[in-house]
């Protein structure tokens, strides 16, 4: 089903590399993971609880294993962009409607081309920053909801009728 998949992908995947690289890393004594999550993982996406909650998911893995094995000479960052251009947004499917409406809420802060995303990524590691946001934006959206969570989870339902009213707009 829906939820298993985007564990699997989303969680699972993560997870199971790090299973496999972390024991040659602890043995040199340095290493590095660049996990990509999403900004959902840290802001929620509004019409897929699956690919919020496992999204969520990876970015609590990547803080596990940074918290875990940092001391280790280990460093870990987890990318957490909105839209990238790539051929999974706006990819046909037969759910068009709600992909239609997760790439609007994705698309809100602009759409990014791969190589910007690349190039924070590198300098996040050479930094070893543990937050990778190409969207600049979601560093204030992220502190808004850690600040007064009540007054976010309105805004985003807020958000979310937006979204359904311009998607049933023709």
């Amino acid at each position: 089903d829906q939820w298993r998949d985007m564990m699997e992908v989303h969680l699972w995947a993560h997870l199971n590399a790090a299973r496999a690289v972390v024991p040659g890393m602890i043995a040199r004594g340095r290493g590095y993971l660049l996990n990509t999550a999403s900004a959902a993982g840290l802001l929620t996406q509004l019409d897929s609880g699956p690919y919020a909650v496992s999204k969520h998911a990876a970015v609590a893995l990547a803080e596990w294993l940074a918290i875990h094995y940092g001391d280790q000479g280990i460093g870990v960052s987890v990318l957490c962009p909105q839209a990238v251009r790539t051929n999974i947004l706006g990819k046909p499917s037969g759910r068009r409607s709600q992909q239609k409406s997760n790439s609007n809420q994705a698309a809100q802060d602009g759409v990014l081309a791969p190589e910007t995303v690349a190039d924070d990524c590198i300098n996040a590691i050479i930094a070893e920053q543990f937050l990778v946001l190409p969207h600049k934006e979601v560093a204030k959206y992220f502190a808004n909801k850690a600040n007064d969570y009540e007054r976010w989870l309105r805004g985003m339902r807020r958000f979310r009728d937006r979204l359904r009213q311009k998607r049933n707009q023709p």
